[in-house]
């Protein structure tokens, strides 16, 4: 009897354990599946106080995008940024459709008025550097120097002898030419980028210019059509910038020179014409030409669009930092992807904001030593207009 107890007993001692592991095993997965739910409970209570958050902040940024005084400077600011851009439809959804064509079409009015105002700034006849060995070892013909402003970063090139720039075109029917080509091609010591261009959907060939071009006294490509006048940027044979709207004749009766249409002017007889950086045209890439009082040309090239580095400047701030380098005159050249500076043997100074780096393009003022021995021949000549297909590579 003792012994069938002893058995019965040792028998009995398994079944505790296994029922003790088993309840063990029900309370860890309990504990496994309870820790769970709170994980998922914590995530979904994240996911929850995360987009009250962001609703509660678009609300606020909202509030301050649309209805108060600093949000409206910034919201056109972004919009007029666009409109610089390939995405400038994108600008009707900050700004709205019809405000968007009243915009483009105000500054479109604004930039002609502001080429009206006659210029009457002077250069000395000293203006003109004497070729004497000593002299160019004081005065070099040409310096660079950084510009860095609120949000951009650029470079002023400065040349001090006027005469000494040429407009140099491309050599070659059906494109255009980067700067760097055009200067290690025609020995120049710098050169930056001009005039316009017709530029279909932001991927013409660069071979296209808009309204005149002028090299060495003569026309040579007409682009005006029916118009009378056109704003132009460029130099007479004195070395005298000449900047605002013209008609041809009046050019030709000024003694122009070198010549491409691009606007606004900027700068005329020593005041800026640009009130404040909301009217400043939005933030881009930036190319602008000027002269100060003792005759040197000034290109001031400001890189953008490109955060971290530089996000590209306002027109106003153009206008500022010339103004504080002296400048009597000033006006606006073809910037955005477009804007270039190159010295010589072809070395790109800046950061082209082009994706694929520098474009093709139809004009470039050139600075030589000699401009007297470069021959540009005229690459458009016995073409017109419609001759020319803009997109076509």
């Amino acid at each position: 009897m003792d012994v069938q107890k002893r058995t019965r007993s040792v028998t009995a001692i398994p079944a505790i354990s296994t029922q003790t592991a088993s309840t063990a095993s029900n309370s860890t997965a309990r504990r496994r599946a309870a820790a769970s739910k709170k994980r998922r409970l914590g995530f979904w209570r994240a996911i929850k106080s995360l987009f009250i958050f962001g609703f509660i902040s678009s609300l606020l940024f909202a509030g301050w995008f649309y209805f108060t005084p600093s949000g409206h400077e910034f919201r056109f600011m972004l919009a007029d940024s666009l409109i610089t851009t390939q995405h400038r439809h994108w600008a009707k959804y900050i700004i709205g459709e019809s405000a968007l064509k009243e915009r483009v079409t105000a500054y479109s009015n604004r930039f002609e008025q502001m080429g009206e105002e006659r210029d009457t700034h002077t250069i000395p006849a000293a203006a003109v550097q004497p070729d004497a060995p000593e002299a160019a070892e004081e005065q070099p013909l040409t310096s660079i120097e950084t510009v860095d402003g609120k949000g951009f970063h650029g470079y002023l090139l400065t040349v001090r002898d006027p005469q000494k720039i040429r407009l140099v075109v491309p050599n070659k029917h059906g494109r255009g030419e980067k700067v760097s080509s055009m200067v290690k091609r025609t020995g120049a010591l710098a050169g930056v980028n001009a005039g316009g261009f017709a530029d279909p959907n932001w991927k013409g060939n660069g071979f296209k210019p808009m309204g005149l071009v002028i090299s060495g006294g003569k026309i040579f490509y007409n682009g005006l059509g029916g118009k009378e006048s056109v704003q132009i940027v460029g130099i007479d044979k004195k070395g005298k910038m000449i900047a605002g709207k013209y008609s041809i004749q009046e050019l030709m009766d000024l003694g122009i020179s070198e010549a491409v249409s691009f606007s606004p002017r900027i700068i005329v007889n020593g005041k800026g014409l640009i009130a404040n950086r909301e009217q400043g045209w939005g933030v881009a890439p930036r190319s602008v030409m000027a002269q100060r009082e003792d005759g040197a040309i000034m290109f001031l090239l400001i890189d953008g669009r490109q955060p971290g580095y530089s996000l590209g400047a306002t027109l106003y701030d153009a206008q500022e930092v010339l103004l504080a380098h002296g400048a009597v005159i000033a006006a606006n050249l073809d910037g955005g992807s477009s804007t270039v500076l190159v010295t010589e043997g072809g070395e790109v100074v800046n950061r082209p904001a082009s994706t694929h780096g520098e474009r093709y393009l139809p004009t470039g003022f050139l600075v030589f030593n000699d401009p007297d021995s470069v021959e540009v021949p005229n690459i458009w000549a016995g073409l017109k207009p419609g001759d020319i297909d803009a997109g076509k590579w």
